[in-house]
């Protein structure tokens, strides 16, 4: 079995995407841009395998050669997948830390190889530094180890950290983009575009990804994993469009799954800057994720979705809201606001704290001043919440 999920959705860019590649058109160097969780780097991948298959179609590679066997068990030494990690502890200058990198990707795409895939963010901050910038480059500059050409994916591209108050991590691939070798594809994805460096963006041929219709992420949850169609249901919705996250929303083992945690935990702070009340500030507090990013930016996201959700409810536009499975604390709490300028301004806080998160701040000090930011605009606008 591949440890690659299936395919979904984005026929017609797959199909423009294959025709290239058939014609022997396809650019070097592609931007796949879109939101999250929507399969850009799984199309990457399978793009990857396109170039490498024996007996590529107008539908794709054909998914029994060889190379496709190896491409979808994530073991082609010529398709090279690169992703945003922790940064390594380690001393003894940029070669060492390059060869710390290597093993920390190995020991992920081993992970990824046994169906091991994170929902949620790691705590730590991840990026692609100048050290795995240059093993990049050393990839780029081999000769194909089975086949005719190689094909180097880069994931959430965005990352490409700043180092130092520099942009060297970046920097050090521009001249790759511009021109990579005669035997090497460039596929590179990014959430957040206007993130990469405006020198990145014009080297590189965007293709953009939608989200996908809930319904296409329901009927996979269905047939791919088994999943029931009720809690099938409620994921794609939560999901937004997203297959990546989809299974964060899953029960497991009769509890709320990792990403629906998350999403109930932000429920319980603004419950907290509702009602206020020493008790469930100290609660809400005391809950507060370690770290600056990872988990507490997530339920900050939340939070934000919820007071959009209770927006939308206020305005009378119930087929809008996401969080369908608490539309009954959505009414209770909504009659206080009628005024959407206090939702926005809301948000508004939110997103400024959310911004901070890239300094990695303390998460619990950062709470507890956006709590009192959020207790102004609205601890007393629903009174009729009780």
């Amino acid at each position: 079995m591949s440890p690659l999920a299936s395919l979904n959705g984005h026929e017609a860019v797959r199909a423009s995407l294959a025709a290239a590649a058939l014609r022997g058109t396809l650019p070097t160097a592609l931007l796949f841009i879109g939101p999250p969780g929507t399969g850009k780097q799984r199309t990457a991948l399978w793009l990857a395998q396109m170039l490498l298959c024996e007996a590529p179609a107008a539908d794709g590679p054909c998914g029994t050669c060889r190379p496709c066997h190896l491409a979808l068990r994530l073991e082609h030494p010529d398709i090279h997948w690169f992703f945003p990690l922790p940064r390594p502890r380690v001393s003894g200058g940029p070669e060492r830390l390059g060869e710390a990198l290597e093993e920390a990707r190995a020991i992920e795409l081993e992970a990824r190889r046994s169906g091991s895939w994170a929902t949620t963010r790691p705590d730590e901050p991840v990026g692609i530094y100048l050290a795995h910038a240059q093993v990049i480059r050393r990839v780029a500059g081999t000769r194909p180890a089975m086949a005719r050409c190689k094909v180097i994916v880069i994931g959430d591209a965005e990352l490409l950290v700043p180092q130092e108050a520099s942009p060297e991590a970046a920097n050090a691939l521009l001249k790759l983009f511009e021109e990579p070798p005669a035997d090497t594809t460039l596929i590179t994805t990014a959430s957040d575009p206007d993130a990469l460096l405006p020198t990145v963006r014009s080297r590189l041929l965007p293709v953009r990804f939608g989200r996908l219709p809930e319904d296409a992420v329901r009927d996979h949850l269905v047939a791919v994993h088994g999943v029931d169609p009720e809690h099938a249901a409620l994921a794609a919705r939560l999901s937004e469009g997203s297959i990546g996250h989809a299974a964060g929303y899953l029960p497991v083992d009769g509890q709320p799954g990792p990403l629906d945690s998350l999403r109930l935990e932000a429920r319980t702070i603004l419950e907290a800057v509702f009602h206020g009340g020493a008790e469930a500030y100290a609660l809400a507090l005391a809950r507060a994720p370690a770290g600056a990013r990872g988990d507490f930016s997530t339920i900050l996201e939340f939070a934000a979705r919820w007071l959009r959700d209770l927006a939308a409810v206020a305005a009378g536009a119930h087929e809008s809201v996401i969080n369908v499975d608490a539309t009954g604390w959505l009414e209770r709490h909504a009659r206080g606001f009628a005024d959407g300028r206090v939702i926005a301004g809301a948000i508004s806080d939110i997103d400024a704290t959310l911004g901070l998160t890239v300094f990695n701040i303390n998460p619990q000090l950062a709470l507890r001043d956006l709590m009192r930011r959020l207790s102004d605009r609205l601890a007393l606008q629903p009174a009729e919440s009780t």
